[in-house]
């Protein structure tokens, strides 16, 4: 098995940075927010022992990936484009896709746009939104009402820019910790918090690294935002409902591919996405398996690396 090692690659007008390790079919793992190629490090290692040829980028706005400025580079499709870009530079003709967090729509999306290029998809933590008639704020607000949901705390630029910069350790770690399986009932993130609040007010700083994060992996993870800031991690999240408006064409669309549906029970995503979860049946109905791991939080695969590496490889495996 090859050691994994950096490259770089020109895809649909932008320079990505990518980890790659192992030989056999193609599977690209994307990773969320705010994360890196990083987040898959015990996923490369085993997918490529299980004789994958495995590639994480980081993708737009993170790590060594291109961040352009404006926030209208980040609608979906220029997300899916740039997969399909890398699959493409990469000479390969098919590919598994496997995304986390914001790389789970990234995933549904690449599918559904290409599906003679991916033939199964992994999703972690994110179960599959079909398009809908509603604009996404709207749905937002009437859940929501006089709370604001982080997702449209993140809309006004510049703002949660500033607040997570100023400490991006502090940031980083009370964000993983909170999200996490491992953080107590009343240390829980909250997703929907009082419209004088901010972000950073729904987590909150443990005493203790979680024990799935070590002082090196909160160290890498703090260099890469320190040198990048937030602002294209976040810009995704600025472009919720334009991704809406540009894919009419998918209104009710299933997922056709075979699917994996891998999360933690304590997964507050998977709380506020009760409805996809519970209909994902429906949604994709070639749905392998649908796990959710006890006393997991939101970092699934960093949380529990062996279990969800498992469950990849024979996911993968099987398709």
């Amino acid at each position: 098995m090859s050691a994994p090692s950096h490259h770089f690659v020109e895809t649909n007008g932008i320079r990505m940075h990518y980890v790659e390790a192992g030989e056999g079919p193609l599977v690209i793992l994307c990773h969320g927010f705010p994360e890196s190629w990083y987040s898959w490090r015990h996923q490369i290692a085993a997918l490529a022992q299980a004789g994958f040829r495995v590639v994480a980028p980081d993708q737009r706005g993170y790590g060594q990936t291109d961040r352009p400025e404006a926030a209208a580079a980040y609608s979906i499709l220029h997300l899916a484009g740039d997969i399909v870009g890398l699959v493409n530079a990469l000479e390969e003709r098919s590919a598994a896709i496997v995304g986390h967090d914001w790389g789970a729509p990234v995933a549904w999306y690449s599918a559904q746009l290409r599906p003679d290029l991916f033939r199964a998809v992994g999703l972690l933590s994110v179960p599959y939104i079909p398009r809908g008639p509603l604009r996404p704020s709207a749905l937002v607000k009437a859940a929501f009402g006089e709370r604001i949901f982080y997702q449209e705390y993140f809309q006004e630029e510049g703002k949660a820019e500033r607040e997570l910069e100023r400490d991006v350790r502090a940031s980083l770690l009370a964000t993983f910790y909170s999200l996490s399986g491992d953080a107590a009932p009343n240390e829980r993130w909250r997703y929907a918090f009082g419209r004088d609040e901010k972000f950073l007010d729904s987590v909150v700083m443990p005493r203790n690294l979680p024990p799935w994060l070590s002082e090196a992996d909160l160290d890498f993870f703090t260099g890469e935002f320190k040198r990048t800031g937030f602002r294209g991690g976040l810009n995704w999240y600025r472009n919720i409902d334009r991704a809406w408006e540009l894919t009419g064409f998918l209104d009710g669309a299933k997922l056709g591919q075979p699917v994996l549906f891998v999360a933690g029970d304590k997964d507050a995503v998977v709380e506020f996405y009760a409805g996809a979860y519970q209909a994902l049946e429906a949604n994709a109905p070639n749905l392998a398996k649908k796990v959710l791991l006890a006393g997991a939080g939101h970092w699934i695969q960093q949380e529990r690396p062996a279990e969800v590496s498992h469950l990849l490889v024979e996911f993968l495996r099987s398709v």
